[in-house]
């Protein structure tokens, strides 16, 4: 079963787009804001860039945030794990199964 998609118009470089998504409105609507506003500070950033330039430029940023993200939550995971398994040991020592 498919979800049920709904159309969003999002402005994103001055410019009206119209999104099909499953996603909520609202959560289409953020996204959207998001690489407006990334392309926002790139241009700001750089000065005069040609939007098309600036809208790569976003999203190899936002790429690269994604990418450090995933690593980090790859990180606490294994901590958390690590956490975990001393905690059940110590748990074992001091309860051990019957």
């Amino acid at each position: 079963m498919t979800a049920k998609k709904t159309s969003v118009t999002v402005r994103i470089a001055g410019e009206e787009h119209t999104i099909r998504a499953s996603a909520e409105p609202e959560y289409t609507r953020r996204c959207a804001k998001l690489v407006d506003d990334r392309i926002h500070e790139i241009r700001m950033a750089a000065g005069l860039i040609e939007g098309h330039k600036a809208a790569i430029l976003a999203a190899l940023s936002i790429a690269d945030e994604y990418f450090q993200m995933r690593e980090e939550v790859g990180r606490a995971k294994g901590d958390l794990a690590g956490r975990i398994e001393a905690l059940a040991a110590r748990v074992e020592r001091v309860a051990p199964p019957t």
